[in-house]
């Protein structure tokens, strides 16, 4: 009985749903960093950072519950889950989401939008740097090695001052690239749970255990439930629904496609990232610095992502 190819395999649809995707990343850089003003929350005030990202990804996971029967989705995959599901979803909402956005916020409040826009998709190329050890058909040949080259030199670049010194904060530019690594890592983890748990689903879990882990790790430092007024909380109902809109879309994509004609987008990120960032934070992206990161980035991921045509699905 032949089966028809799911909408999300069409060119059109794929490009246009992962660069929405992009889009949103890109928008959270400026979110966030608005967020933290709109909820009073101190550059050294840890608790408080995970209590406020503890609430979006909480409200995350939770309207990707609510959203998935709306849209003619099922919940029914819950009642599936074996235990060993269970603990590998434990994994990797404390990873991907716990540990690595605990450390991501931390960061993005010690740095610029735009720089932690273009450090983050380095993302991409320890992607590439891990696939060499866990996939056999993917090595790294001359072209991903010099997309690689291109892709970290971004952070060099990004870190250069107006005289051109390097300037890099290890609790800034550098839990942003600990970041990178930690995602990086989550992510082939998440690839082979996907292979048994519906990626929608699995979505909806790590973000909402993560999420509730980092709220109340947060509230044990000390921290209060996050308040603001009325625009801070429209923000941070717009940070929850773009982590659950952007995680559903880009894991439906790559069940449906290739990883490398997905991730290929992944290089818009640092784009928009820059740009909302000056459009909503006044910062400026003009410098020979910035707009060379941008290039690097992007000529590195086409690199990486198009080297090899037989790409671990």
């Amino acid at each position: 009985m032949n089966t028809k190819p799911s909408i999300l395999t069409k060119p059109v649809v794929v490009a246009l749903l992962a660069i929405f995707s992009t889009f949103l990343w890109g928008s959270a850089y400026p979110a966030i960093k608005i967020g933290y003003e709109l909820f009073h929350v101190g550059s050294d005030d840890t608790a408080a950072k995970m209590a406020y990202a503890g609430l979006r990804f909480t409200l995350g996971g939770l309207l990707v519950l609510v959203i998935r029967p709306l849209m003619g989705g099922s919940l029914e995959g819950i009642r599936t889950l074996k235990k060993r599901h269970w603990k590998q979803i434990l994994i990797l909402a404390l990873v991907q989401t716990t540990i690595h956005y605990t450390v991501f916020y931390i960061g993005l409040s010690y740095t610029t939008g735009s720089k932690g826009a273009i450090i983050n998709a380095s993302a991409v190329f320890f992607s590439a740097l891990l696939a060499h050890f866990f996939y056999a058909d993917d090595k790294i040949n001359l072209r991903k090695g010099i997309g690689l080259v291109l892709g970290f030199s971004a952070v060099i670049f990004v870190n250069l001052d107006g005289d051109f010194n390097f300037s890099f904060l290890i609790q800034g530019e550098g839990f942003i690239l600990l970041a990178a690594l930690l995602h990086s890592s989550s992510g082939l983890y998440a690839k082979h749970i996907v292979k048994e748990v519906d990626p929608v689903l699995l979505t909806a879990l790590q973000l909402g255990i993560g999420g509730l882990v980092l709220l109340v790790i947060g509230f044990l430092m000390g921290a209060s439930f996050p308040t603001s007024d009325f625009n801070g909380y429209m923000l941070m109902l717009y940070l929850a629904a773009l982590s659950a809109a952007a995680f559903s879309i880009w894991t439906s994509l790559l069940k449906y496609n290739k990883i490398s004609s997905i991730t290929i987008y992944s290089s818009l990120i640092p784009v928009f990232g820059a740009i909302l960032s000056a459009i909503f934070l006044k910062e400026s992206i003009a410098g020979v610095q910035l707009i060379g990161a941008m290039i690097a980035v992007a000529l590195g991921v086409v690199l990486v992502t198009y080297s090899s045509s037989k790409t671990p699905v």
